[in-house]
């Protein structure tokens, strides 16, 4: 991988290092707020060997460092906890003074440093002063030695540095900034962590260059989410002037190139919310706009959506009139000027049967004779069957491969269940689109072989908008 993939990568993924970083703080500051505040006070001794004259400095070096260790275990003995205890009457056990004393050294110095931690300040000075008052005169008893004639005297004597416990007026734990760093540090590894193993197990698709490899056809237009669509109401979104619009005329104009004489359009995917229904409707209303004679079908028996998308009654459609419950005069639904919808009636025990039986296809006859464009909404390949049915009797598919959601595997499983049935695939539609068009390195309407599209109708008309969603 190059430089820009690493930070393709980075770009795609930094909300879950985010994530992972505001979760750490977030632990991090549960952490400061349920910790009580401890204290520290600390006493420095100094240790110096006591030896007799005569006595080299090396040898006084050497006896001192072997006395280091020892003291360090003098100091935190049941015998020294047993002492501070009596001497300063505070209510802890000799074994609570010995956890919240703790005693360091240094290889090269003959310092001895006693902290000691507690929740309350005046304690933990009260404990340290009490080691600066009871150590040295313990270790000189300890330490004395009869040297005749003289009176017994000590091999080594401790020293206070100061003679008074120093008390650190801030807290040392918890501490915060610390803390947060710290948490900063390790949400950054995690997130980092989280994002490349995201990005290894993602086999979504990203970039429409992939798509004529992995489905032999062109990909024909890339339709991006219009940004401004969420913020309004109802399924006519998407102004007339919008990417999302011009990105439909594209694909409008390339359908005809491709479909040739083709009357009969099947809009499919390999698996639901790839953008069928809101696609199939945008298409129906631009052929309307240009002038055609359109018809809009839900095939879509199991979850129909175009009814709603377009406000018109669904009971009555499809499966009432291939049961014969209606004709399709009776059925069928005009929405402004030279667009008609079938709506998918009422949901079938059998879909599958039904949009493959006889009646099915005397009513696609019966539609070629009547309408320019009749563009199926047709359910996806890879759920039911239902799908590829739909592909088979239309003259052309169109295969929708939503962005950073439809596998490579999902588009080679549709596009054989598409050839199962010797359905023609016109080419794929990339959908869900973040980024603009250009910057994906696919042409625009404008970079588009052909005549040039028709000019924008005026916002305001119904023809004015083309549907957005994942529907």
């Amino acid at each position: 991988m190059e430089l820009r993939d690493y930070l393709r990568v980075a770009r795609r993924q930094w909300w879950v290092v985010a994530v992972a970083v505001l979760v750490a703080l977030g632990v991090t500051q549960a952490i400061n707020r349920r910790t009580p505040a401890e204290y520290a006070a600390t006493a420095v001794f100094f240790l110096s060997a006591n030896g007799p004259e005569g006595s080299s400095v090396l040898e006084g070096s050497m006896f001192v460092a072997a006395r280091l260790k020892t003291y360090t275990e003098l100091l935190t003995s049941d015998r020294m906890a047993t002492e501070i205890v009596d001497s300063t009457k505070v209510k802890l056990s000799p074994a609570d003074i010995q956890d919240r004393l703790e005693v360091t050294t240094s290889g090269d110095s003959a310092l001895l440093t006693v902290t000691v931690t507690d929740v309350s300040p005046q304690r933990a000075e009260k404990i340290a002063q009490a080691t600066i008052t009871l150590f040295p005169p313990m270790v000189k008893a300890l330490e004395a030695r009869p040297a005749p004639p003289a009176p017994a005297h000590p091999a080594a004597v401790v020293t206070p540095i100061e003679p008074v416990a120093r008390l650190d007026p801030d807290p040392v734990s918890p501490r915060p900034l610390h803390n947060d760093a710290l948490a900063i540090a390790v949400g950054l590894l995690i997130g980092a962590a989280s994002g490349v193993i995201r990005e290894v197990c993602d086999h979504s698709i990203r970039v429409a260059e992939v798509l004529p490899g992995l489905t032999g056809t062109p990909v024909l237009a890339l339709i991006p989410v219009d940004a401004k669509a969420r913020k309004k109401k109802g399924p006519f979104i998407s102004d007339s002037r919008s990417p999302r619009a011009e990105a439909l005329r594209q694909l409008r104009t390339n359908i005809q190139y491709a479909a040739g004489p083709g009357k009969i359009l099947a809009v499919t995917s390999a698996m639901p919310g790839e953008g069928r229904s809101s696609t199939a409707c945008g298409l129906a209303i631009l052929f309307a706009e240009a002038g055609q004679r359109v018809l809009i079908v839900d095939a879509e028996l199991r979850r129909p959506r175009l009814a709603a998308f377009l406000g018109r009654e669904g009971s009555a459609g499809l499966t009432t009139v291939l049961v014969g419950a209606a004709s399709l005069d009776q059925v069928l639904q005009p929405w402004g000027a030279g667009l008609w919808l079938l709506a998918s009636g009422h949901r079938p025990p059998n879909p599958s049967e039904l949009l493959d039986s006889p009646k099915m296809a005397e009513l696609i006859d019966e539609l070629r004779g009547r309408f320019d464009k009749i563009i199926f909404d047709s359910p996806p390949l890879l759920p039911v069957t239902d799908g590829a049915v739909v592909a088979a009797r239309a003259d052309g598919a169109l295969l929708l491969v939503r962005a950073r959601k439809t596998t490579g595997a999902q588009v080679a499983a549709a596009v054989r269940a598409l050839a199962a049935v010797d359905a023609r695939l016109l080419g794929s539609v990339f959908t869900m689109v973040a980024a603009p068009r250009r910057r994906l390195g696919l042409p625009t309407s404008a970079d588009t072989a052909g005549p040039p599209l028709p000019p924008a109708p005026r916002p305001g008309g119904w023809h004015a908008v083309a549907l957005s969603g994942a529907a």
